[in-house]
């Protein structure tokens, strides 16, 4: 542990670089989850800090957008990519021993900082994972409550039956993803990670061409560049946009398991850099050109305007490989943030216990029992416009701008610099004002029994 008493003279003449090395050992052995000695690459890194990235949120991104207008969404996408690099870095630079999220607020604020955030981090993943979940059902099933309006893929393709009810399909997804759950480690999930990151640009590919089809045959829904205060009910009802664009950039619980798997972990701060800004381009995309072709009648998920309502007149086999290849890319995404969940609920349940990895049957055990409380909430909550608000507004934004922003505050090792200061007390103070407004803005709402803005339009 290294603060400013303990510095020799070489510290105060080598600059930050010296400084950067001593805080960033080269080499951290295991993790929390009892991974092996770090081997793995920096394009490893990145894509599964792009696949911890790009989730369920850009789903919601179109309909963020409908709610801002497109110049407001594009600039608040690049505002939350860049907090979350300060944040990342805020991390990075302060984590000594034991590399988690966990044992940094430990550091900072004692053991009630690390329960606290493994309970917000829990609760976090549970909501993510759910909305997989929805989103999958969506997809191959449809919305709840949508009939006909909104089909999903097997109903369209074999008609109505049991087997292509929401119950029986995320049945069949829970078994589908169960290989993928019970990975002990990271790094195992570098080549799912590698196709999901491959499937989500295939559907802003395929998402930019129908647009493009839709312009030149003249059926496409010219967005707004700013928001249309007309549908709204309050301008406050502007700020319940944000939180889903905090969540689409809430990845910061594993930061510490990927970069504990690098063969140099000083390449952390790079290949978050890179992830980012891979994926603020692909949420701009997705969300332009998804606003481009479904206007007003953008639903929260957006998927499910890929259907035979679409108007797009493009074939059907292209909307239907639209919403199936993302829904496989959500299923690839599912197990690394699974992960994130089992780790800290392992942490919260059985603390000081051998890592979980090298005990096979607690390691099963949770798996299984947080499988089953994840489908039964994606079969009780059908929409993931309400998760992600509450979310948002809540778990994320504390995970994602407030912790790390009052880690540099506390300053238990005195490295941070006034800049520094100020930026987390910036991070903090925007994140409480916004997420207070947003909060408010639901709940009167919910009170009011009003359809919100963004679900408006999908009616």
């Amino acid at each position: 542990m290294v603060s400013k008493s303990s510095r020799g003279p070489g510290m105060a003449a080598g600059g930050s670089e010296a400084e950067e090395a001593l805080l960033l050992p080269e080499r951290v052995v295991g993790d929390l989850a009892g991974a092996p000695p770090g081997n793995a690459s920096v394009l490893g890194a990145v894509f599964n800090v792009s696949t911890s990235v790009v989730g369920a949120g850009i789903m919601s991104i179109p309909a963020a957008m409908r709610v801002l207008g497109v110049a407001p969404a594009l600039a608040l996408i690049v505002c939350v990519a860049l907090l979350a690099n300060v944040a990342v870095d805020f991390m990075l630079r302060y984590t000594r021993g034991t590399p988690s999220y966990a044992a940094l607020m430990g550091g900072s604020f004692g053991r009630a900082g690390a329960k606290l955030l493994n309970v917000f981090i829990a609760f976090n993943c549970v909501g993510t994972l759910t909305v997989y979940l929805i989103i999958i059902g969506d997809v191959m099933s449809g919305p709840v409550g949508s009939g006909e309006a909104h089909a999903g893929v097997l109903p369209e393709w074999f008609g109505p039956h049991w087997w292509t009810g929401r119950d029986a399909v995320l049945v069949a997804a829970a078994v589908i993803l169960l290989p993928l759950v019970l990975q002990k480690h990271v790094d195992s999930l570098r080549y799912t990670s590698a196709v999901s990151i491959l499937l989500a640009a295939v559907f802003m590919l395929i998402t930019m061409g129908i647009a493009v089809y839709t312009v030149f045959t003249g059926t496409a829904k010219m967005p707004r560049m700013l928001p249309d205060f007309s549908t709204l009910a309050s301008p406050f009802e502007l700020f319940t946009a944000v939180p889903v664009i905090v969540v689409a950039f809430t990845f910061h619980f594993n930061v510490h398991p990927i970069r504990a798997e690098l063969s140099k972990t000083s390449d952390m701060k790079s290949a978050v850099r890179i992830s980012l800004v891979l994926c603020a381009a692909i949420y701009a995309a997705v969300g332009f050109f998804g606003f481009l072709l479904f206007g007003d009648a953008t639903m929260p998920d957006v998927l499910a305007n890929f259907d035979r309502s679409s108007g797009s007149g493009v074939p059907q086999a292209l909307n239907d490989a639209a919403r199936l290849s993302y829904a496989l890319h959500l299923v690839l995404v599912f197990p690394l943030l699974h992960y994130s969940l089992r780790v800290n609920v392992d942490e919260l349940l059985f603390p000081g216990r051998r890592p979980l990895a090298t005990d096979t049957r607690r390691f099963v055990a949770l798996t299984a029992v947080l499988m089953a409380v994840l489908y039964v909430l994606a079969i009780a909550i059908p929409s993931i416009w309400t998760l992600f608000q509450y979310s948002g507004s809540t778990f994320a934004v504390c995970i994602s701008l407030i912790f790390p922003g009052a880690i540099v505050l506390r300053d238990v090792h005195g490295i941070a610099k006034r800049k520094d200061k100020a930026m987390a007390a910036m991070m903090i103070t925007l994140a409480v004002i916004t997420s207070s407004i947003a909060i408010a803005s639901n709940v009167m709402s919910s009170i009011k029994g009003e359809v919100k803005g963004v679900n408006a339009g999908a009616s």
